[in-house]
């Protein structure tokens, strides 16, 4: 099948190459055009994505605008891309995340201090063209290349734009993500070669249809071995534990935007490779890892909030809450019914709002007193009560108070496990602790730096918020109220995808999947 004509999704993919390419032509010294070009480009394409978004079809599950071009006709490899209820929500908020990282730049002083203005926002355009590919690929081997093409602009954003260690940082995010993706690499080609197409949708029709099959007589047959593949390079991307040393480094080394970005989006993409690959791919080898998988899940959601606690550091701490939070999406994906990947698919967007939020507002800190000792604050509501409201909200909606839009993820990924026929009531009572323990640790972060006494001389008279911070800032709010008191129509698109999903790979949990059934499964 060949589309001669263009698909709204192909051109949201493209139009950051666009950017990219006016961007090399402007004079490095012409600052200000050189900003507004990135800026521009990036409110263009996110306002595209919503016109995508409202022309999208909820009640058809398969994929929508497509898209596909042969490349490699004689190895069943081209261009392929559409959107259903998987990945349009996450194309929505990687245009969001992008549009609110470049906006945050404008006055980072370590931008202006190492010069080189141009190329961090090429940097920019050419991450958010490959992280939109990700999402929006429906072939094996070219989502493997825009998978590997999003770790260079986010090296080199951290190498070069990054704190003190930032060249450790910088390489250890780019091995630890490199030696996942040769697994997955070595697993595609095998999937590819047997199904004779790398077409992901034709792949997942051959194996329900049973005319490609992968054997699973044991946890580490040949559908097992291929499942580890895929789910290695995205359990270090999420990451889980005990594979997300990498992250607390490249969190705290990285510039303010680019934390954003990677807590925002880039996490996502190995959360949302285990929900569009593992388990329509391998769906036998799912349910049978499931529970293992879970295991390391809540340990994610308890090591993760207990190390928190424990952080001086700011920006550690914000980085290992996302231990904690993308523990909660795992165990969601891995319950196996439908409102339990639905929850897992609305924190993926809750997660990247909040936490996003607390990157933000971290930065915004350290741009005002170059520190991130939390000993270094306090009182600083008295000092900045704007930054002080919104930080509230912000704080509330990622600890999952009632009301905003952390709360609507959690509950309904516990809801969903708590159904689960492939996952016991223990995986939900633990991951539950972690709300607990997230109240815990982001009261303290607030109560420390925001409460108490102004009695630092140095933070009396820090400077306002400037216009593009609360610019960035206000959507953050406004999105955390939203969804946590209408979150219908930001899950409504993923029930028919969903649904159907569910049924091809655990048939018989279906039921479980319904909100008033869910205590009635088999």
């Amino acid at each position: 099948m060949e589309n001669t004509g263009l698909s709204l999704v192909t051109v949201v993919l493209f139009l950051p190459l666009v950017g990219f390419s006016i961007l090399l032509f402007i004079p490095d010294a012409q600052s200000r055009n050189i900003k507004y070009t990135a800026l521009g480009t990036s409110l263009v394409t996110f306002a595209l994505s919503l016109v995508m978004w409202a022309n999208f079809d909820a009640a058809n599950p398969a994929l929508q605008m497509v898209q596909r071009w042969e490349w490699l006709p004689q190895y069943g490899i081209g261009y392929y891309v559409g959107i259903d209820g998987l990945n349009m929500i996450m194309v929505v908020l990687t245009t969001f995340i992008m549009s609110i990282g470049i906006l945050s730049s404008f006055n980072a002083h370590v931008i202006q201090e190492r010069g080189r203005e141009k190329l961090y926002y090429l940097f920019m355009l050419l991450l958010q063209w490959a992280m939109i590919g990700v999402f929006v690929v429906q072939d094996l081997i070219i989502f493997y290349i825009f998978w590997e093409v999003t770790l260079v602009p986010m090296y080199f954003l951290v190498g070069i734009w990054g704190g003190e260690k930032r060249v450790y940082a910088a390489v250890k995010f780019f091995l630890y993500t490199m030696a996942g993706s040769i697994l997955m690499l070595l697993a595609l080609l095998y999937v590819g070669t047997q199904a004779g197409t790398f077409a992901v949708p034709e792949i997942i029709a051959g194996i329900q249809a049973g005319t490609i099959s992968f054997p699973l007589d044991g946890l580490f047959s040949t559908q097992s071995i291929l499942f580890l593949g895929f789910f290695i390079a995205f359990a270090i991307k999420v990451p889980i534990w005990p594979l997300h040393s990498w992250l607390p480094d490249a969190h705290v080394q990285a510039p303010t935007a680019g934390s954003v970005i990677l807590a925002g989006v880039l996490l996502k993409m190995g959360s949302y490779g285990m929900i569009r690959f593992l388990l329509p791919m391998f769906p036998e080898a799912s349910v049978a890892w499931a529970p293992i998988i879970a295991l390391l899940a809540v340990i994610g959601i308890i090591y993760g909030a207990w190390v928190s606690f424990a952080q001086t550091d700011m920006k550690k701490l914000v980085a290992y809450s996302s231990v904690s939070h993308m523990g909660f999406i795992v165990l969601g994906i891995f319950a196996m019914t439908s409102i339990g990947i639905q929850g897992s698919i609305i924190q993926m967007v809750n997660h990247g709002i909040s936490t996003g939020g607390l990157f933000l507002i971290v930065g915004m800190l350290y741009e005002r007193r170059h520190t991130k000792d939390l000993a270094a604050f306090g009182g600083i509501w008295k000092a900045m009560p704007l930054l002080g409201a919104i930080s509230l909200v912000v704080v509330l909606s990622s600890m999952g108070m009632p009301g905003l839009n952390g709360f609507i993820g959690e509950f309904t990924i516990l809801l969903g496990s708590m159904g689960s026929t492939v996952l016991g009531i223990g995986f939900t009572v633990v991951a539950a602790l972690g709300i607990i323990l997230a109240a815990i640790y982001m009261l303290n972060f607030f109560q420390r730096i925001f409460m108490g006494e102004l009695d630092k001389e140095e933070n009396k008279n820090l400077p306002k918020l400037e216009w593009n911070e609360i610019a960035v800032l206000v959507p953050i709010v406004v999105l955390a109220i939203w969804i946590g008191l209408q979150p219908a129509p930001f899950m409504n698109p993923s029930d028919a995808t969903v649904e159907s999903l569910v049924a091809q790979v655990v048939p018989d949990t279906t039921t479980v999947a319904q909100l008033p059934e869910a205590g009635q499964g088999e």
